[in-house]
């Protein structure tokens, strides 16, 4: 007796099917994707109004070394928060990886004539500072989201 073949299985459970969308996150990892968004561009807005700033009251060489740290800080703000949505699935901890790339930014700042180390790394601190902002302005006013 010839059974009929069944055909096998080529993707896992946890693997959307090709033609499926992925399942919805749920409500709190929503909330944590709008964060993330909102900070993200909060750290944008803030990068081009200090580098237009910085253009016209210092020079265009210093600006450029502002953008270079912004640029770093905003390349850690998504590794960072990529950190972060594992750390329920699977990731125990936060690693600190992320940290060599400042550290690698100012190395190369430090051995180039041009690049200076104090504008990168004040860029850097952009996305703190766009994380302050966001803080408070949630705080003081809550229906503002």
């Amino acid at each position: 007796m010839n059974s009929p073949e069944l055909p096998l299985e080529t993707t896992s459970p946890d693997e959307p099917q090709s033609g499926t969308l992925p399942p919805e996150p749920d409500a709190s990892m929503q909330e944590y994707y709008k964060l993330q968004e909102d900070l993200l561009k909060l750290t944008l807005i803030l990068t081009g109004v200090v580098f237009v700033s910085v253009w016209i009251f210092y020079s265009l060489n210093i600006a450029l070394n502002y953008l270079i740290g912004a640029c770093t800080g905003v390349v850690y703000l998504r590794m960072l928060a990529r950190n972060v949505a594992q750390l329920g699935r699977g990731q125990q901890k936060i690693t600190s990886s992320r940290l060599a790339l400042l550290v690698g930014v100012i190395l190369v700042a430090s051995r180039v004539d041009q690049l200076q180390i104090m504008p990168i790394f004040l860029g850097f601190m952009t996305y703190k500072a766009a994380v302050i902002f966001y803080m408070l302005r949630t705080s003081i006013l809550p229906g503002s989201n």
